[in-house]
């Protein structure tokens, strides 16, 4: 039994829960799987937007903060970050996103990390 430390990943595509591999599209609303998982002891859940993931073309702030929103276990936004902006748009979202993952973006140099850090202090 480890409450509190496991973390889900909940991968989507236009707001459905993406399967195989990404190949294809559940019938099943992440906001219903995130639901699911209240009360289980899940640490937080990283949620992915595939459709942006790796493509630095913004995260997808309205399914984040939905999410955010919908459960009281914390949410860590992931797909799309390009910029230090993309971390603005989800402290502007006023809801209560825990975090985001800082992927290809930090790879490439196109977000600083302190710069990020100071953005969400």
């Amino acid at each position: 039994d480890l409450p509190g430390q496991v973390v889900v990943g909940i991968d989507a595509k236009d707001g459905m829960v993406a399967v195989e591999g990404w190949a294809e599209t559940s019938d099943m609303k992440a906001t219903e799987l995130a639901k699911a998982f209240e009360g289980c002891g899940v640490a937080a859940i990283v949620a992915t937007d595939i459709g942006r993931d790796g493509l630095k073309t913004g995260v997808n702030v309205p399914f984040t903060a939905e999410l955010a929103n919908t459960v009281s276990i914390p949410i860590i936004a992931s797909g799309g970050v390009a910029s230090v902006d993309d971390i603005r748009a989800l402290i502007a979202a006023d809801a209560p996103i825990a975090g985001s993952i800082l992927g290809r973006a930090l790879y490439d140099g196109d977000i600083d990390v302190g710069e990020a850090l100071s953005e969400v202090e």
